[in-house]
Formats: structure tokens, C-alpha cells, sequence
């Protein structure tokens, strides 16, 4: 059977054709197809979960931040320190204070002695700022979750936090748990992890409220 040589500037040819067809395909025509489809599915998850108060851009649902007070302390390397706002519902500790570009967990193993420390300080300041004993905490709102941008906390954190939050804000209990009740997701697909409350959207809601 008669084979067909190319020279080598054919071959270059063929190349140079082969490049750009798979670069309009794959470069471009693939992007904007998805992105197409991202926008008429799921607008709100392709454009960042972005929350709006007053029309005010205030976060996403996507990404936990702090809720705190400037207590106009300093720390020894002369930093402000700050404590939890009670006004608001609290999220779960971050190893990277919510920044999306670090986002990782503290690497520190369960019998770490600096991180058994760090727990049972967060257990003891949790407890102060609910006024409950500390064997009433929960395990979420003294551990780090593995991202560092956690959202969502357990339904048993945020039922510890109603009554300060209705409290301080002089909002009736049943009020602030239907506030809660209303965030909360159940487990994917009825059966994979466990509940959750985003405390984000949580917190939207109960300054719409106000």
C-alpha cells in the first residue's frame, strides 16, 4: 500500500491547523458554552453566591467572615483585639480568618498540644459569651473547619446562640429560632453529612429583620 510523505513544512501545516481548531474548541467555544449554561442555570452559584443588604454587596453564602468588636485593646505585637459582636450569630473558628486567598486548614493534628490549648480556650470563651457551662458547647464552635471559610455551623451551635442574639437585639426567641429554621439545610440527598445553618445568610436575614 502507497504511503503519502509530507514534508516537513506540511507537517508544520498540519500542526499549526491542528493548534488552532483544538484552541477555538477547547479556548473558546467549550468556555463560553459552559459559562452560557452556568449563567442560565445556576446564576446565583456561577456569579459567587453574592449577598446583598440594601443593595449593598455584604458577602457570599459561599464563605464565612467575623462577626466581632473592636474592643480597643492591643496584643502584644500591638494588633487591636477584637470579640465576638453578641449582636450577631457566630461562626465556627478559621485558620485563616476567612481569606479566601489562604485558604487551608492549621495542619495541627488531634493531639497536638498547641491546638488542645487553643480548644479548650475557645471552649472556655464560648461558654463566657453564652453563659452556659462548657461541657454544653458544641464541637463545631471550637474546631476549624479543613477550608477555613466555613459558612455553616451545627443546628446545635446556633440554638446555643438564640437566646443571646434575641436578647440583644430585643427580638422574641420563637422570632430568632424561625430565623434559624429558615437557614438551615438538611443532609445532601437525605442521607450524606449532616445538617447545617449558614451563618452568613443567617445574619442577612436578621439585619433585614431589624
Amino acid at each position: 500500500m502507497a504511503t503519502t510523505r509530507r514534508s516537513p513544512l506540511g507537517q508544520f501545516g498540519v500542526a499549526v491547523r491542528a493548534m488552532v481548531a483544538l484552541t477555538v474548541l477547547l479556548g473558546v467555544l467549550y468556555p463560553l458554552a459552559m459559562t452560557g449554561a452556568a449563567q442560565a442555570l445556576f446564576p446565583g452559584n456561577a456569579n459567587g453566591s453574592v449577598i446583598k443588604i440594601d443593595g449593598k454587596e455584604v458577602g457570599s453564602d459561599l464563605i464565612g467572615q467575623s462577626y466581632t468588636l473592636d474592643t480597643g485593646q492591643k496584643d502584644a505585637d500591638g494588633n487591636a483585639v477584637m470579640a465576638p459582636d453578641p449582636q450577631w450569630f457566630q461562626t465556627r473558628p478559621s485558620a485563616v480568618d476567612y481569606d479566601g486567598a489562604g485558604s487551608s486548614a492549621s495542619q495541627l493534628g488531634p493531639n497536638n498540644a498547641d491546638l488542645l490549648k487553643l480548644i479548650e480556650q475557645r471552649r472556655a470563651d464560648v461558654a463566657k459569651v453564652e453563659g452556659v457551662d462548657p461541657a454544653q458547647v458544641p464541637a463545631d464552635a471550637v474546631t476549624a473547619g479543613g477550608s477555613g471559610l466555613d459558612p455553616h455551623i451545627s443546628p446545635a451551635y446556633a440554638a446555643l446562640q438564640v437566646q443571646r442574639v434575641a436578647r440583644e437585639r430585643g427580638l422574641d426567641v420563637s422570632k430568632v429560632q424561625e430565623l434559624v429554621r429558615d437557614n438551615t439545610k438538611g443532609r445532601s440527598l437525605g442521607f450524606l453529612g449532616e445538617a447545617t445553618v449558614n451563618v452568613v445568610t443567617l445574619n442577612r436575614d436578621l439585619a433585614e429583620l431589624n
